[in-house]
């Protein structure tokens, strides 16, 4: 069996940083190129044109051709491999010769996949793959970049290279054609991935999706902390199947645990969104309690924004603390579970901002807030952290300012009601949500959009948990997750 890590390992210390920036390249790790080889049916492996775009080395090429063996020449009629960097074509032919005798049997090409793949989608219709299997480059391109502009001749819309390779690369996949690919995880969830979801949701199905329960081993040579998932995808028409979700926690795969699910649970069929959920590890597919709460911020005449003040916009107006003509501003290090700890003294951001002409567009009145951090790690032991603004957090002031790093709930650009407010940092601090969260985010953001995606209890409940949060001497973690389970459970033995 070809091992390639020890040459993946040389060329990851001998590119420079900003190389591998400028390509997005992260060449894939033996153990995983192995398991998503492994990933093909086992039944499609006959006749198999092979594409490998974005192939580096050839990691991922040789995976497939070892699970294969002695089988290559009957299941192998086309090896094609596009690469880009021209530094890696050597080894990238010396990895696929290593298995062929004759250079007929695959072709290598040295170029650019966006606009390889473009000229092969318009002009050479019969040139189609029974199997992709792809790393792709990890890069968020402008819309007035050329990548971008190729993209759109194929009609596909994202702000990143790797969504544009796998779009491009469903075009090319034959019907009933298999895709394995490992990818960020951002694409799930998020406005920006939304008409890359609805195309894949469009003309694919989703038959495995594996997670990793930590970041930090999959590109550990690269100094890379990003969630991936591999995903395996078959061109058909949609329909109702199961979904396989698998998870490792690190490369060994040594505690590797797998179950199915209804494509139904991973992708809600009325989610104008497209999210593509994936159920907590060990939760066997059943549904949380905050998947059964049926009101929407919108139905609580509610709203969640960003804070629109971003701090080196506005830098000449900034005071590092509250002085005559300021308006208190609140960035995340001011935040904590019970309050709000304003000012603070030698911080390096600012603690207020002037009240004038230019900025006062972007203040909330005075009154109760409930807000939300916007970033997060997987790591952390809650993937939501919020927070009630009060009144009595500030002497006297009439504004507020909201940092870009937070997400404001707030009623018409003003303060909430005050048990409302508690209420909703009660909720919003549980596990239960938590938990629900993580199905959907796989990212370092915590967007408005995914807020409001969120159900919630209604007002009456959001209210009772909101007076017992003050009734709380001391108001912790533990109590919260206790009294929102407790409450969830009342409210759904009544319904069923």
């Amino acid at each position: 069996m070809i091992s390639l890590d020890e040459t993946r390992k040389h060329f990851s210390r001998s590119t420079s940083e900003e190389k591998k920036s400028a390509l997005g390249q992260f060449f894939t790790p033996d153990t995983i190129a192995f398991f998503m080889a492994s990933l093909f049916s086992s039944a499609r492996l006959v006749d198999c044109s092979v594409l490998d775009p974005g192939a580096g080395i050839g990691s991922l090429t040789a995976a497939l051709l070892n699970r294969l063996g002695d089988k290559i020449p009957q299941a192998i009629s086309s090896i094609t491999a596009v690469e880009l960097d021209t530094s890696v074509i050597p080894k990238l032919r010396d990895t696929i010769k290593h298995f062929f005798a004759e250079d007929s049997s695959y072709e290598i090409v040295n170029g650019d996949f966006l606009e390889t793949a473009l000229n092969w989608i318009q002009f050479e219709p019969q040139r189609r793959f029974s199997h992709i299997i792809m790393n792709p480059p990890y890069k968020k391109i402008s819309s007035a970049s050329i990548q971008r502009k190729l993209l759109r001749q194929a009609g596909i819309e994202t702000v990143n290279l790797y969504t544009g390779f796998v779009a491009l690369c469903i075009q090319l996949l034959k019907q009933g054609g298999e895709l394995v690919a490992i990818l960020p995880r951002s694409f799930c969830n998020g406005p920006y991935y939304k008409s890359f979801r609805h195309f894949l949701l469009q003309t694919t199905n989703i038959y495995q999706i594996h997670l990793f329960d930590s970041r930090k081993y999959l590109f550990s040579d690269d100094n890379v902390l990003q969630e991936n998932v591999i995903l395996k995808l078959r061109r058909e028409v949609p329909c109702a199947h199961e979904i396989k979700l698998s998870w490792a926690t690190d490369l060994t795969q040594c505690d590797y645990t797998e179950y199915m699910v209804s494509s139904f649970e991973v992708v809600k069929p009325d989610d104008p969104e497209f999210f593509i959920r994936i159920p907590e590890r060990f939760s066997q597919g059943k549904d949380s309690l905050a998947e059964t709460l049926e009101c929407s911020l919108s139905t609580l005449n509610l709203s969640v924004s960003t804070g629109p003040i971003v701090d080196f916009r506005v830098k000449q107006f900034l005071s590092p603390m509250p002085q005559d003509g300021t308006v208190p501003l609140i960035y995340p290090m001011h935040l904590h579970l019970t309050n709000c700890a304003w000012p603070m003294k030698n911080a390096k951001k600012s603690n207020s901002i002037f009240q004038n002409t230019t900025t006062q567009k972007m203040f909330f009145p005075a009154g109760y807030y409930c807000v939300v951090k916007r970033f997060s790690s997987k790591e952390e032991p809650r993937r939501i952290t919020a927070c009630v603004i009060s009144p009595s957090d500030f002497q006297a002031a009439q504004y507020y300012g909201f940092e870009n790093h937070l997400n404001i709930f707030h009623q018409a650009r003003k303060g909430l009601q005050k048990e409302l407010a508690y209420g909703l940092m009660v909720f919003l601090n549980s596990k239960i949500v938590d938990q629900y969260f993580r199905t959907f985010n796989g990212h370092t953001q915590v967007n408005a959009t995914d807020l409001r995606q969120m159900h919630y209890p209604d007002k009456i409940q959001l209210e009772a948990l909101g007076k017992w949060a003050q009734e709380q001497s001391v108001l912790t973690i533990e109590e919260m997750d206790k009294k929102v389970e407790a409450s969830l459970c009342a409210r759904h033995a009544t319904i069923i």
